[in-house]
């Protein structure tokens, strides 16, 4: 598989302060890459520009060959606020991208039903979000993120506001579709558990101004169960992972000190 995202020398500068430095990441087709550093390491900032909703002081985005200059259908965002908009129904949330892009509604309809079922949302579709709980608000967000067949998938911290129990039934969902639909992953976390279970990349930003320090492959194979966190593999990642991202916490720590 080719590389179909191409991040090259990537800064981002707000006024006086460097947040992110001249950085390089390049994501293959499939990837799912996750990635874990401090708090204002610019792990955000760096999603965002391929997002297009922020724009580099310096570098370039590439996907599939082509500037990044503003956001597309191409590439599907999810936050860890749901976003939905609370007075269309879920099937009306799903079907909000369709509609931009003047599809037949009873296409619309067909594409939304599809993902709600991918999603567990079956039964939902006329209910409004303020009638859904947390981790359901956040698959309506999934499903319409995937029912406009984006070539990436950009999810910032997306599992971030959800309780522990549910988050973990998330992390399955979510990882479920995409060993079905293998689309390209990039997904900020502050979980390394959740880096590990979720990716097959884990990359490791430092301390702000951010610039990518470690890039792991996950050795675990497909498709993964909840029961591989105990495994000794999984352990190992991890314990090498918290490590690299502890001093890095150590450092903003320092950074942010008085003098």
């Amino acid at each position: 598989m080719g590389d179909i995202l191409a991040v090259r020398g990537l800064e981002r500068r707000f006024d006086k302060t460097l947040a992110l430095q001249a950085t390089d990441l390049d994501v293959a087709e499939n990837d799912f890459i996750t990635i874990l550093g401090p708090s204002g390491c610019g792990k955000s900032t760096l999603l965002r520009i391929v997002a297009g909703l922020d724009h580099p002081t310096a570098g370039e985005v590439r996907l599939d060959g082509r500037h990044v200059e503003g956001p597309g259908a191409d590439r599907g965002m999810v936050f860890q606020s749901y976003t939905l908009f609370p007075w269309l129904s879920v099937r009306d949330n799903v079907c909000f991208g369709l509609r931009e892009r003047e599809l037949p509604r009873a296409q619309q309809l067909e594409i939304a039903q599809a993902f709600l079922a991918k999603v567990g949302l079956q039964g939902f579709e006329t209910h409004y979000p303020k009638q859904l709980s947390g981790g359901m608000q956040q698959r309506v967000a999934i499903a319409r993120a995937l029912a406009n067949g984006p070539r990436m998938l950009l999810m910032d911290e997306p599992f971030g506001a959800l309780d522990h129990q549910t988050r973990e039934l998330m992390q399955e969902l979510l990882l479920g579709i995409w060993e079905a639909e293998k689309k390209t992953v990039l997904f900020v976390t502050h979980d390394i558990d959740e880096a590990v279970f979720m990716g097959s990349r884990v990359v490791v930003m430092s301390a702000r101004p951010g610039r990518i320090k470690v890039d792991r492959r996950v050795d675990i194979p497909h498709p993964r169960h909840y029961s591989v966190k105990t495994t000794p593999a999984f352990a190992a990642l991890k314990a090498e992972l918290t490590e690299q991202v502890r001093v890095e916490v150590r450092a903003a720590q320092e950074a942010a000190a008085p003098n």
